[in-house]
């Protein structure tokens, strides 16, 4: 059963290019997959992860 996931901003796998000043996906995408990045239809994303930075604190407490 897959899950319906966020949108790539919330992703931890998309990450700011400082060098050529846009966002990429880290994940070495096959075509299909690359199509549907860019076409904006990423909400069935099988490598989606959410950018959760609190994770961590929540396992120290």
């Amino acid at each position: 059963m897959k899950q319906e996931n966020g949108p790539c901003e919330t992703c931890v796998n998309y990450v700011y290019d400082e060098e050529y000043e846009y966002y990429s996906c880290l994940v070495n995408l096959d075509e299909d997959e690359m199509y549907r990045f860019l076409s904006g239809n990423t909400h069935l994303c099988p490598y989606y992860k959410q950018d959760d930075e609190y994770a961590v604190v929540r396992k120290q407490i």
